[in-house]
């Protein structure tokens, strides 16, 4: 993308977050960079390095596969390959650019690559923690080519309107990257009939303390 098109991207979805509590870039990633980054994550799932994903958090943390079925593997920057650091660079924009629009100041980040196998899904749940409030902002960027909306897996989110909710289905497209409030917008992943890929995180308004 040309800086006056992540500008323009960008300026979109600051408003559309204002005003949505949520907003989507498309073609966030390029086609070659999503397949440079499937590589390194299908070498991850290959050597066996993807661990089931659990909730809560501290001593509230556990694996329950009713409410969740993805593996993960947390991404450290400093030692991410050359693929995923594109990425977390264009993220580092993309918080600059959020603090410059929205007043946000936001610090840090935290980001997983994430596999949802077939028949795998993630029951509706808020991603900002009762006794943590630091994720402000989730963020996800799909990596998943020629996906149909018979193969599932669509991100769902519950939009507050008033009394009422609005729900909002999301294709988990390779390159489209949606953004949406943590504290405000329950979402649930729908049951998926493909294997379902995805860079997986939050943009943070204090430094990140804990060890991957």
């Amino acid at each position: 993308m040309t800086t006056q098109t992540i500008e323009t991207r960008f300026n979109q979805l600051a408003d559309d977050l204002s005003e949505n509590g949520y907003g989507i870039i498309e073609s966030f990633l390029s086609d070659e960079e999503v397949k440079d980054i499937l590589s390194v994550l299908d070498d991850y799932q290959e050597a066996g390095d993807l661990k089931r994903a659990g909730i809560g958090q501290a001593e509230n943390h556990q694996v329950d596969k009713s409410q969740r079925g993805d593996l993960i593997r947390w991404i450290e920057p400093e030692k991410a390959k050359d693929p995923t650091q594109v990425y977390l660079d264009r993220m580092r924009e993309l918080m600059q650019f959020i603090n410059r629009t929205c007043f946000l100041s936001l610090k840090d980040f935290e980001f997983h690559y994430t596999l949802y196998p077939v028949g795998t899904f993630y029951k509706r749940h808020l991603d900002q923690f009762k006794q943590d409030d630091h994720r402000k902002l989730s963020v996800i960027c799909y990596l998943n080519f020629d996906w149909r909306e018979g193969d599932g897996g669509q991100l769902r989110m519950y939009k507050p309107v008033g009394a009422d909710e609005q729900i909002v289905d999301v294709l988990p497209v390779a390159g489209r990257l949606i953004c949406f409030r943590s504290d405000l917008l329950e979402h649930e992943v729908l049951p998926t009939a493909r294997e379902r890929k995805s860079l997986t995180g939050w943009l943070r308004d204090q430094l990140l303390d804990v060890p991957f």
